[in-house]
């Protein structure tokens, strides 16, 4: 399993775990879960890295199953991503 902060455009994968960490300025670990399960980030879903900003590749476009969610990079950390080998 690999965090989804960790790939690059064209990464592609499986959701593990959402596991929330507390970073400096970012949200409350429970908070953090909570949106991103509400933006369906959740186990079994495909997601796949579409596009990362220019400033510090930071935030990042996702396409998650059907739809499109941008998201800092911080809190795509806590997303745990089994990736695909077939590509």
């Amino acid at each position: 399993m690999v965090s989804l902060a960790n790939g690059q455009r064209g990464f592609s994968g499986v959701i593990a775990e959402v596991r929330p960490c507390v970073t400096a300025g970012g949200l409350a670990a429970s908070e953090l879960e909570r949106l991103l399960l509400e933006m369906g980030f959740v186990e079994g879903a495909r997601v796949e890295i579409l596009h990362e900003g220019f400033i510090g590749r930071d935030p990042i476009c996702v396409r998650l199953d059907d739809r499109r969610v941008a998201l800092r990079r911080r809190d795509a950390d806590s997303v745990l991503v089994h990736p695909d080998t077939t590509r």
